[in-house]
């Protein structure tokens, strides 16, 4: 099954979630970073931390270029870094850049997007525009923090708007001194009609692995 990942913010814990979600997965799995900024250069070209996780987390082994086919080294919006680098990245580009065999042949395959849901990719394409034409289910992750009730919801509503399913959802605690954090959780669980996946505590240390232990996919069933 292949799921989109989308975050309430660009901050919101979408790789380390994806992660999680990848070594908790039973059979193959594949985790995928179509479009990242903030890439450092190294003797094999540019490479960015969070596509990296999601290879690592993975049992089917790619080429970084099938992972991350878009990469870009200022840690800037990615349709201004691309404009910036002289590419044009589209819908179409994304179709013939992601690795379709070995997605199909996946049993959990994950395509973590990159900042938010409605991400601009191009003068006047975004990012929700190409996940819509491959109507994938998708998984949100919730930034616990202050205003994350307005954001999930919002992001909920696009996402519907859209014709497209939401899976479940997935709550990572941001802010550990968040007060009423129990109080905001519980609305989004009665408020969000898919199922809550799990909610991550806020670590000291972020640990995919650990995080994992909080996340169940049965429910995704």
């Amino acid at each position: 099954m292949i799921y989109f990942v989308t975050g309430t913010d660009t901050d919101a814990g979408k790789t380390l979630i994806s992660e999680a979600m990848l070594r908790g997965a039973t059979g193959s799995t594949l985790g995928l970073k179509p479009i990242a900024s903030g890439c450092e250069q190294s003797n094999d070209g540019l490479r960015n931390a969070d596509a990296q996780a999601l290879m690592s987390a993975s049992s089917v082994e790619l080429d970084y270029k099938q992972v991350n086919p878009f990469a870009f080294e200022p840690a800037i919006a990615p349709h201004i870094a691309a404009e910036q680098a002289g590419v044009a990245i589209t819908c179409q580009a994304l179709n013939d850049a992601i690795p379709v065999d070995a997605m199909m042949q996946t049993d959990f395959v994950l395509v973590e997007g990159a900042g938010g849901w409605l991400l601009p990719i191009s003068h006047g394409q975004t990012l929700d525009q190409w996940v819509a034409k491959q109507q994938w289910p998708v998984i949100l992750v919730v930034g616990i923090k202050l205003g994350c009730l307005n954001h999930a919801m919002l992001t909920i509503k696009s996402i519907e708007t859209a014709g497209l399913t939401v899976a479940g959802w997935v709550g990572n605690q941001l802010d550990p001194d968040m007060e009423y954090a129990p109080e905001n959780i519980a609305y989004l669980k009665a408020n969000i009609k898919a199922p809550c996946l799990g909610v991550v505590p806020y670590l000291q240390r972020v640990n995919a692995q650990a995080a994992s232990a909080y996340i169940d996919l049965s429910l995704l069933d």
